[in-house]
């Protein structure tokens, strides 16, 4: 792989370089089970002191070789593909985090992880706190306890469209010795890398852009490597850990201690790992994505001026449009596109927005977002209906607000469908 190569062409090239004679296209290893010669060269991988596949419950070929791909797209060293966007999230915190931490995140944050870090975390005796996505430094720095292991944010929200910024958020952190996780599903590496900005970890739900074709449920998580660990906040990392004879992770894998510690204790223990069928259907979604990123922000920013224009309509969420409050940061953090995701109200509330939903014929009414059909959904009754009123208001979601995940058909096609749908308002 050359370093220096463009994101289009990492997205078609890494991962995977085949050898003399091999397969052009990354095989499917449809197989739990691997063989060996010598029984010493399995117990040195049970060690974690080879390279190498002895259970696809931890690791498989066609898995590692999408990890690989998406750690070159984000800039990382290293990436742990999982079962599912929720299993990056939650995983990628229980990395860090054991009994008795505590956590910060933005309260603007997908509704399903609201619920895993309301509920489920607390389950474990994580506490997370939740503060404004537009908060200073100073706030940021005030919910930091010394008991705090992460910050934890997304590149762009779901479904407030909310940019971070990302650079402040990540600053806060490090001034307090933690690191910042971002969930950078919407923007893609394509169309923003949070390491560039001082991101520590990145996880993606895979099930979104990167497969792009609503095939594949999987999520990811990406390390960018250099982190500091030895500041005794951490000491799961610098200590030894008896399960492998007093392996220390920052010492036996300095490069990425994060990946091999997740990949070591938690898909090892709870087998959370990606599916080998998810990870192919996944990277061959990956081979298009930056395509489709563009035809996705292209159609995304016509509609919402169309909508923006539109007599039925009252308001429009995207931070590509001048007129959207985010705009600026935008500019900053995703110069090539905002990705595939607006919102918008309908004059006459809630009602006349189901009126609409109803009524349109190439859009659909999905629970799912952001693969390349055109889909509608209502947040407040569907994606975050387990929110109480407050935690609604604190993610941005009001109660007529229609999400809408513009797909890459013809722009003049969605428009009309959306033209016809409002006018029945």
């Amino acid at each position: 792989m050359d370093k220096n190569w463009q994101i289009e062409t990492k997205a078609v090239q890494c991962g995977y370089e085949p050898g003399n004679g091999d397969p052009r296209v990354l095989p499917l290893y449809q197989s739990t089970t691997y063989k060996y010669d010598d029984a010493q060269s399995v117990a040195d991988l049970f060690d974690l002191k080879r390279e190498g596949f002895f259970y696809t419950r931890l690791a498989n070929p066609t898995v590692d070789a999408f990890e690989r791909k998406m750690a070159a797209l984000e800039g990382g060293v290293a990436a742990v593909a999982v079962g599912a966007g929720q299993a990056a999230s939650m995983l990628s915190v229980m990395n860090l985090a054991v009994s008795g931490d505590h956590v910060v995140a933005v309260s603007s944050l997908y509704g399903g992880t609201v619920s895993l870090f309301t509920n489920t975390l607390k389950k474990c005796g994580i506490e997370v706190s939740f503060i404004s996505p537009e908060a200073d430094s100073a706030a940021i720095a005030a919910a930091i306890r010394p008991n705090t292991k992460a910050l934890f944010a997304e590149t762009l929200a779901n479904p407030a469209l909310i940019v971070l910024d990302i650079e402040r958020f990540a600053e806060a952190a490090h001034a307090a010795g933690i690191p910042l996780i971002v969930d950078n599903t919407f923007p893609t590496p394509c169309l923003c890398r949070p390491f560039e900005f001082g991101a520590d970890f990145v996880t993606h739900s895979t099930t979104k852009y990167t497969d792009g074709h609503a095939q594949a449920v999987g999520g990811i998580i990406i390390e960018k490597g250099g982190f500091d660990w030895n500041n005794g906040r951490f000491p799961e990392f610098v200590n030894p850990d008896p399960a492998y004879h007093g392996l220390v992770y920052t010492e036996a894998f300095p490069a990425a201690p994060y990946s091999v510690k997740l990949r070591a204790q938690w898909i090892r223990d709870i087998g959370a790992g990606m599916a080998p069928f998810n990870a192919y259907l996944s990277n061959l979604g990956v081979e298009t994505l930056a395509l489709r990123m563009e035809r996705h922000s292209s159609n995304a920013l016509a509609l919402a001026e169309f909508l923006e224009n539109h007599p039925k309509v009252s308001w429009v969420n995207y931070p590509g449009l001048k007129s959207s409050s985010q705009h600026e940061l935008a500019k900053k953090y995703l110069p090539r596109g905002c990705s595939g995701v607006l919102c918008f109200g309908v004059k006459g509330g809630k009602a006349a927005g189901e009126i609409v939903m109803n009524s349109l014929k190439l859009a659909a009414i999905v629970v799912h977002v952001a693969d390349t059909r055109t889909g509608v959904l209502h947040p407040a009754s569907m994606t975050h209906r387990q929110l109480t009123d407050a935690e609604l208001e604190a993610a941005g979601v009001s109660p007529d607000m229609i999400r809408v995940s513009v797909g890459i058909e013809n722009i003049d096609d969605i428009k009309a469908d959306f033209d016809q749908a409002l006018n029945r308002a």
